[in-house]
């Protein structure tokens, strides 16, 4: 994620929070062969919203970056996240 590159104006509206106030983004691909899982995830995000894109960012709030499970589910209960994929299982908030 060393460059930033443009997004398309067309998409800017619909995909805010990895675009940065000057229109780029750090973007990176992920292939069905590279991560059939991470692949399989943004498919289905898609196929409900029409976005073929999630942000990924580093994991944490104003902490040490998330690195076991149970630091991912306090992060989540003390943050405004929508929601948590965390293996097999997603957590939404209601």
């Amino acid at each position: 994620m060393t460059m930033a590159y443009a997004v398309k104006k067309e998409m800017r509206d619909k995909i805010p929070a990895p675009t940065h106030v000057d229109g780029t983004g750090r973007l990176q691909t992920v292939t069905q062969t590279a991560n059939p899982r991470y692949w399989k995830l943004i498919r289905a995000f898609e196929q409900q919203t029409g976005v073929p894109v999630v942000l990924n960012t580093s994991f944490n709030d104003n902490e040490p970056i998330v690195c076991k499970p149970q630091e991912a589910i306090d992060c989540f209960a003390r943050t405004q996240m929508d929601a948590l994929v965390l293996g097999d299982f997603l957590i939404i908030r209601l």
